[in-house]
């Protein structure tokens, strides 16, 4: 084949400052990552008001908070998505979880979060892709454990309330192998990308295994519905719109890129933010750094432990200066983490100004937080209990869903 022009959506990306990409996320600043600057860096268009009234407009429902308070701030194509819902026509839903570790913690929800938000409204499919074999190529661990990770992390994401009629989710291991349809399209892919792309694209040098390098081709298949003819009737072309982190961007960059030559729709994306380490958002929580986390299996002590012992204050030396100048929300992170889960805008706000005021002390602040996760963690934790290994196999049996195409 002979070597392709590197498009707009494959210029490399470079962050001054700021790293971000599939591997690692950090940056000098306590406020955290500039994402408006992420934004012109990468190429990609900000989410502003008028998208969204749009998208309340057509659905005649108020937005997610997430998207309202600007944790999912970029996109791609999204308005051609919006056009396809205007005119019932189809389009579906695709996200993933690369799994690493027994348990997802509070950043890894954000996108199962707002994916189901974006199922319950649009009324579309959802596919999720657990890609076991990228950790088994990027971590220390076997084959096996990989994919008996994503079983376990499989019990989380069902635990966030998706319709098994609605929604398929399979292992990169467990479904490749079994489907035909899957591995052409990821052929086809391959085809498309010379060497000299990915390594401009991922970094890649002489030293990356070769799974690393063909990997992208696997993550990017999910994106063409001429991969899963049993739950699209065998039509190819579906349009898809893809909600990730960010930080998962050149991953479609890629996907974006080579989709006119398999005569297929580019795949919109919906990108979110990262919710920072307990440290400081100079870096996001990571499931491998254990205090930087709060995990979906933490117990009541645990988070309570967590925020006061290692979250980063915004507040002052003492009380009395804290009374007399207020605390930092914009570096604070109990207060960042509530902007991610308190629903109520109005107690969001309040909180913001008697903590900049000074009427709000960090431990108060602290202790707001703490209650908030206890709650979500404990919620989650008791729909986890329904989710047997029966009902993992239900959602990752390779089958029609309930939808008419």
């Amino acid at each position: 084949m002979a070597e392709q022009t590197v498009s707009k959506d494959l210029e490399d990306v470079k962050i001054e400052d700021d790293r971000v990409d599939p591997w690692k996320v950090e940056c000098n600043s306590l406020k955290g990552i500039d994402y408006d600057k992420l934004i012109k860096t990468f190429g990609s268009s900000k989410i502003d008001q008028a998208l969204i009234d749009r998208i309340e407009k057509i659905t005649g429902k108020p937005v997610h908070p997430l998207l309202r308070r600007g944790i999912f701030f970029s996109h791609r194509d999204l308005n051609i998505i919006l056009d396809l819902y205007e005119k019932n026509q189809p389009f579906y839903l695709y996200t993933g979880r690369g799994p690493s570790s027994e348990s997802l913690h509070m950043g890894h929800l954000i996108p199962f979060i707002f994916t189901k938000w974006l199922q319950d409204t649009f009324d579309v499919p959802l596919i999720i892709q657990l890609t076991d074999d990228e950790k088994f190529l990027w971590k220390d661990l076997t084959v096996e454990e990989s994919n008996r990770l994503a079983f376990e992390n499989a019990k989380d994401i069902i635990a966030c309330g998706f319709n098994k009629d609605k929604t398929f989710i399979f292992s990169d291991i467990d479904y490749i192998s079994s489907s035909k349809a899957f591995y052409v399209q990821m052929l086809k892919i391959q085809k498309c990308v010379n060497l000299n792309q990915s390594c401009k694209i991922f970094g890649f040098d002489e030293t990356s295994f070769i799974g690393k390098i063909s990997f992208p081709a696997i993550q990017a298949a999910t994106a063409f519905s001429a991969a899963f003819p049993q739950i699209f009737n065998g039509k190819t072309n579906v349009p898809c719109l893809i909600p990730c982190a960010i930080d998962q961007d050149p991953y479609f960059r890629l996907t974006r890129d080579i989709a006119p030559r398999l005569n297929a729709h580019k795949p919109s994306l919906i990108h979110s933010g990262f919710i920072p380490a307990l440290q400081g958002a100079t870096t996001k929580m990571s499931g491998s750094v254990a205090t930087s986390s709060i995990f979906l299996t933490d117990t009541p002590k645990q988070i309570k432990t967590k925020i006061n012992k290692y979250a980063f204050s915004g507040g002052r030396d003492t009380i009395e200066e804290h009374r007399e100048k207020g605390g930092d929300y914009t570096v604070d992170i109990s207060y960042k983490y509530l902007t991610f889960f308190l629903e109520d805008d109005e107690e969001l706000e309040q909180i913001r100004q008697d903590y900049s005021s000074g009427k709000l002390l960090t431990g108060e602040l602290k202790q707001k937080t703490i209650k908030i996760i206890q709650g979500i963690v404990a919620d989650h934790q008791e729909r986890r209990k329904n989710v047997t290994d029966e009902v993992v196999k239900e959602f990752m049996s390779i089958r029609k869903l309930a939808f008419e195409y």
